[in-house]
């Protein structure tokens, strides 16, 4: 499968930038990863994109897989590549630098202070990662139902993610969903 340049440098491009601002993860990104393939580009639906964060989510391994799988999505096995570099490679050398700064500094109280003030940043990046697959996936009152009762039940119960995928799955096969 041959594609242009021109979408692989893009794919590139825009991945790599946002592997700077992935606090927390390619999970904090995922608004952003919406807004470019879905809203921008329109290289996918909001459907597809919820179930590639699904899939993801499902897999053994890293999330950051939504990352590839967008890619092999909009460009093929190039693509996936493409993407995959850029979200991982800009941020592991970022990493390197910082882990070995951050380390010198242990007991710095700047690096405490900075330390601090992400928390909140990753747990509102994820939320808001959260709202964008949730409103992407609720496409009847039965799915959003559903998104409401999963989000409930994972918040007050100490249960594998799984099951709640297990029963969704469950309710999509005899056709709820």
């Amino acid at each position: 499968m041959k594609h242009d340049s021109g979408i692989l440098l893009t794919l590139l491009g825009y991945f790599a930038l946002m592997s700077l601002f992935a606090v927390g993860g390619a999970n904090g990104a995922i608004p952003e990863m919406h807004r470019l393939v879905v809203e921008t580009r329109g290289w996918m639906t909001d459907r597809q994109f919820a179930d590639m964060f699904a899939l993801a989510q499902v897999t053994p391994g890293p999330n950051v897989i939504i990352v590839t799988l967008i890619g092999y999505h909009v460009a093929g096995i190039a693509g996936a590549l493409v993407t995959t570099l850029g979200m991982c490679g800009p941020a592991c050398a970022f990493a390197l630098f910082v882990s070995r700064l951050w380390y010198r500094f242990k007991n710095a109280p700047w690096r405490i202070a900075i330390q601090a003030g992400l928390v909140p940043v990753a747990i509102g990046l994820t939320a808001a990662s959260a709202l964008v697959v949730a409103r992407a996936a609720s496409t009847s009152w039965v799915s959003v139902v559903l998104t409401v009762v999963a989000a409930a039940v994972s918040y007050r119960l100490t249960l594998n993610p799984l099951w709640v995928f297990a029963v969704a799955a469950l309710l999509g096969l005899v056709g709820l969903v």
